[in-house]
């Protein structure tokens, strides 16, 4: 059996479980019922009701209310003993409340009923608000037009009703068949005259009928009315139909098959924020960073375009004036990032300063804490590289926010920030794996899929480091599986290196030349200028320098100044010269570069130094990069890049002190 139902999409009635009406008497009775109704399940006064149903109250008004409870009771629970508490309409505090179900008020099906159609394929959400739409029997909460209590409830539901008629206009021209939904549009329009959104579907369905002139003729029909009546402009949504429709836009035809409902999705959510949110509005500023986010993790043009905008976002924030509204716009790009160069130094320079200023400027309190942690995350990330003494402070605070917080996605792009300040020393494979593991462990627990995906990079990289291929393979190919499941094309890029980097550590030379020469056919175009700079002509050189057996005479034959070194340049140029045979040249140059910068290729161009100082016999070096290199004892020198490597670190180190104790 059904409870009691509720009806005021129309005039306020109420039902008893066999869908009778019940007997709520007079007008008054169903006032009261009617402004308890739209509390909400809330209490409402003894007091304000009187105010409510009486412009001018009287001296028995009190009493008259509680008269009309006492019959509403009688009617609502005919079955309740004399003495019994109402269950339904009950006495609380001061005043009265309906404690009706969710579901037991006809308004508030039909709210759920529009909230659950946007999730819905158009098929499904053209039913289910053909459905919402048939709960309306006139007028919501006819008969009380004229009273105040009543004014914004109807107003609001009448609002959404207008919204649903279009909704549901809009899932028939997705479904195809526009020519039904034309005469309900011409019907709207002519009734609510002012919505530009029923002028846009009604021309749309038209030209979708192949009556292309008829929806101009609404189009002028829609800036007529809108300049004569209003003295305003049509909207961006009508102007654009217009101009789509005069150059017969493809994008107006309904595709053979109908588009996604995804896609479908995303063209009415643009559209109708387009024309709903104001081009200056912060909440538009934000959204936009969200887009900037998302965009940076689909792809190589999606993640160049997103390294274009993102400091734009950050700069129009800081316009505003309002650091709390910056250090969402900066904090907001928490993507997950593996590569320990940055992409564009410049601008992680001026994001970094950004970022200080605002949580300079940021009020300090519990209320501001997540903010601040996002703000160091981002300082600790874009810090990348730079052996600053803040990088690694930062990632500490924002750690420590984010365990006090209890905030797993703070916590995991704290831990993000962490790893890129992990490579400013030798022999840190260990510590990262460990962060990897905790990324690994967050993201599968609450669903933080970005760095699930970050923490296998992570461990793939640390565990070849470790020499420890079996551990590695699994990471990769876990990484692979997620990038598949949520479309994350660049995951792909780092485990084909890795691929390469693991034929090259077996030795199989023949094999990881071709793996390499087409992971860097994949490389090109990913918009990771900080990966791609310099690395293949790199790749190709450590191949032939990590057997043991080549020297750095042997393999400085090898190298060609004229390609693109990138940022390794000085690490190769001592090459050049032991070419020529210009030994001392190739010693001034080796003393001259500076020491390799903390990222994951640092144990790499150690070991190219130490190749340079054993060809030269520069004992002072090689004790010098001997204690450098020391702290990865038992580890693959470069491996930890997941790209390359040098051989082991054990090797080097060996050959170094055979050659310091020489006599």
């Amino acid at each position: 059996m059904e409870p009691i139902t509720f009806g005021v999409l129309g005039p306020v009635t109420a039902w008893d479980c066999a869908g009778d009406a019940l007997p709520l008497k007079g007008p008054r009775h169903r006032a009261v019922l009617a402004r308890l109704i739209t509390a909400r399940r809330r209490v409402v006064p003894l007091a304000r009701l009187v105010e409510d149903l009486w412009d001018e109250p009287g001296t028995g008004s009190a009493g008259a209310v509680q008269t009309f409870v006492a019959d509403l009771r009688r009617a609502l629970e005919p079955d309740r003993p004399s003495r019994a508490p109402a269950r339904l309409l009950v006495t609380e505090g001061p005043g009265y409340a309906l404690r009706a179900a969710p579901g037991a008020v006809d308004a508030w099906r039909f709210e759920a009923a529009v909230t659950d159609a946007a999730k819905l394929p158009p098929a499904q959400a053209l039913q289910q608000l053909d459905a919402a739409l048939e709960l309306w029997r006139g007028p919501a909460y006819a008969g009380f037009a004229h009273e105040d209590w009543a004014r914004g409830e109807r107003s609001r539901l009448s609002e959404l009703r207008l919204g649903v008629v279009e909704q549901r206009a809009r899932a028939r021209l997705d479904l195809g068949p526009a020519a039904e939904a034309v005469p309900d549009l011409h019907a709207h329009v002519a009734e609510h005259p002012w919505r530009e959104e029923g002028w846009r579907l009604l021309a749309l369905a038209l030209y979708r009928t192949g009556r292309q002139a008829d929806a101009l003729a609404v189009l002028r029909r829609a800036r007529t009315m809108l300049a004569e009546e209003l003295g305003v402009d049509p909207g961006p949504g009508l102007r654009r139909l217009e101009a789509d429709i005069l150059t017969q836009d493809p994008c107006l035809a309904l595709p053979a098959g109908p588009k996604s409902a995804a896609a479908r999705l995303w063209t009415q959510v643009a559209t109708d924020y387009d024309r709903t949110v104001a081009a200056g509005a912060r909440a538009r500023l934000e959204s936009t960073v969200q887009l900037v986010r998302n965009l940076a993790v689909t792809g190589g043009g999606g993640l160049r375009a997103a390294q274009e905008h993102r400091l734009a976002a950050v700069t129009a924030a800081e316009e505003f004036g309002d650091p709390v509204l910056t250090a969402r716009v900066i904090g907001a790009y928490d993507v997950p990032a593996i590569w320990t160069r940055g992409d564009d130094p410049e601008q992680a320079r001026q994001i970094v300063a950004a970022a200080e200023r605002t949580l300079a400027a940021l009020p300090r309190g519990g209320a501001h804490a997540a903010a601040r942690g996002r703000l160091l995350a981002t300082v600790a990330l874009e810090m990348r590289g730079t052996r600053s003494p803040r990088g690694p402070q930062a990632a500490r605070e924002a750690e420590d926010i984010a365990r006090s917080l209890d905030d797993p996605t703070l916590l995991a792009f704290a831990l993000n920030g962490a790893f890129m300040q992990s490579c400013t020393r030798a022999g840190l494979a260990a510590r990262r794996d460990t962060i990897g593991a905790r990324l690994v462990e967050l993201g599968a627990r609450h669903g933080l899929e970005n760095f699930e995906v970050l923490g296998r990079l992570i461990r793939m990289q640390a565990r070849s480091a470790l020499a420890d291929f079996t551990a590695a393979n699994a990471h990769a190919a876990a990484a692979d599986r997620l990038a598949e499941r949520h479309e994350r094309p660049l995951v792909g890029v780092f485990t084909q290196w890795y691929g390469a980097l693991r034929l090259a550590a077996t030795g199989w030379t023949p094999g990881a030349e071709a793996a390499y020469e087409a992971a860097a056919e994949r490389l090109r175009g990913c918009g990771m200028p900080g990966v791609e700079h310099g690395l293949v002509p790199l790749t190709r050189f450590c191949l032939r320098l990590a057997d043991g057996r080549t020297s750095a005479r042997q393999a400085a034959e090898h190298v060609d100044p004229d390609d693109d070194w990138g940022p390794y340049r000085p690490w190769i140029e001592p090459y050049v010269h032991l070419r020529t045979g210009a030994r001392k040249d190739a010693a001034e140059l080796l003393h001259a570069a500076p020491e390799p910068p903390a990222d994951l290729l640092y144990e790499a161009l150690c070991c190219l130094q130490a190749a340079v100082a054993l060809e030269l016999g520069d004992r002072t070096t090689l004790a010098r990069l001997h204690t450098c290199l020391s702290p990865a004892t038992g580890e693959l020198a470069g491996a930890g890049s997941g790209l390359i490597s040098l051989g082991p670190v054990d090797r080097w180190l060996t050959a170094m002190s055979e050659v310091s104790h020489s006599k």
